[in-house]
């Protein structure tokens, strides 16, 4: 999950701190987005495994197990080899309708309201980018030890 602290010492830097801490949180978010997801050993931390979790919840239906996609949605391990996580939100968040090959239409409906999807959207890209990147195979991925993964540590810390 991304979380940022930004610290600011003194009002005279403060306009170069806040600079400083936008390019940081940039840096950051464009490497969350990048790579949101820790396998150590096989194992995965706890925001990819409860996106795994929270896919088959929801998403599995249309776009298959593993996200492998079906006759009717298509592969999201394929999509999100190209699909940036700003429009993987808009989509989920939004829907959309597009034609397929065959003059099909597909349509993706809006995600919006459910909090199953919503409160665990980056959750969701994680597992679907680890899958993207082969970087988690098929099936349920094992854990990390909660002691050993900081995503477990940062969500516990949270609450």
């Amino acid at each position: 999950m991304r979380l940022w602290t930004m610290a600011v010492a003194g009002l005279g830097g403060a306009a170069l701190a806040l600079s400083l801490s936008a390019l940081t949180a940039n840096a950051q978010e464009s490497d969350w987005e990048e790579k949101p997801y820790i396998i150590e050993d096989g194992k995965v931390d706890y925001g990819t495994y409860n996106g795994y979790r929270r896919y088959h919840n929801t998403c599995h239906v249309c776009h298959g197990p593993d996200a492998l996609g079906s006759s009717f949605a298509p592969s999201l391990k394929d999509s999100l080899k190209t699909m940036s996580y700003t429009d993987f939100l808009e989509v989920v968040t939004n829907g959309r309708q597009a034609k397929r090959s065959g003059n099909q239409d597909s349509v993706m409906p809006s995600f919006a309201e459910n909090g199953d999807v919503m409160l665990y959207i980056d959750h969701i890209y994680a597992y679907l980018k680890a899958r993207s990147d082969d970087a988690v195979g098929r099936g349920r991925p094992e854990r990390l030890p909660p002691e050993e993964d900081v995503v477990f540590q940062e969500w516990k810390e949270s609450q």
